[in-house]
């Protein structure tokens, strides 16, 4: 297996997932060769993000109209480490490796159905205003939260 510049150690940072987002692989995903199109990684790393911020309650206020704030993807890598078929089940696992002011670092782990890691990634996800388009730092609350959030049991 590669090894990820974000990874140093692959046993040691597969213990820091606690959240996931199970999927299956649609038809419609796969390529010519039949397995998953490379581009739908990503997705499935939206997916599992997503979810991870309704969890934290984000998405109530990013989703909202009138709200200032919304997230941006700053950055996002993935790193393919086997191949993903139609119909396989996935657990899409997401943490929050790192909370800046108004950013976030979240790693990404996704697990086939024989509990084989399939490919990994990482991203940066900033808090901008709507209005202006620059950064906003999170509340000190939100900070906590995501803080805590970060530091919750292992798998």
């Amino acid at each position: 297996m590669a090894r990820q510049d974000y990874i140093s150690n692959m046993e040691e940072w597969e213990k820091g997932f606690h959240f996931f987002h199970e999927l299956n692989v649609r038809f419609g995903e796969i390529d010519g060769f039949g397995h998953v199109n490379n581009t739908n990684i990503f997705i499935y790393m939206e997916e599992a993000r997503i979810a991870l911020f309704k969890e934290l309650g984000l998405m109530r206020s990013w989703g909202a109209r009138d709200s200032e704030e919304i997230p941006v993807v700053a950055d996002l890598q993935c790193d393919y480490l086997a191949q993903i078929m139609y119909d396989e089940k996935l657990k899409v696992y997401v943490k929050i490796n790192e909370a800046g002011s108004s950013s976030i670092d979240l790693h990404y782990l996704g697990i086939n159905e024989e509990n084989k890691p399939v490919f990994t990634g990482r991203g940066a996800i900033v808090q901008i205003s709507r209005e202006s388009g620059r950064p906003l730092k999170w509340s000190e609350t939100l900070k906590k939260q995501l803080e805590n959030f970060s530091q919750k049991a292992h798998i």
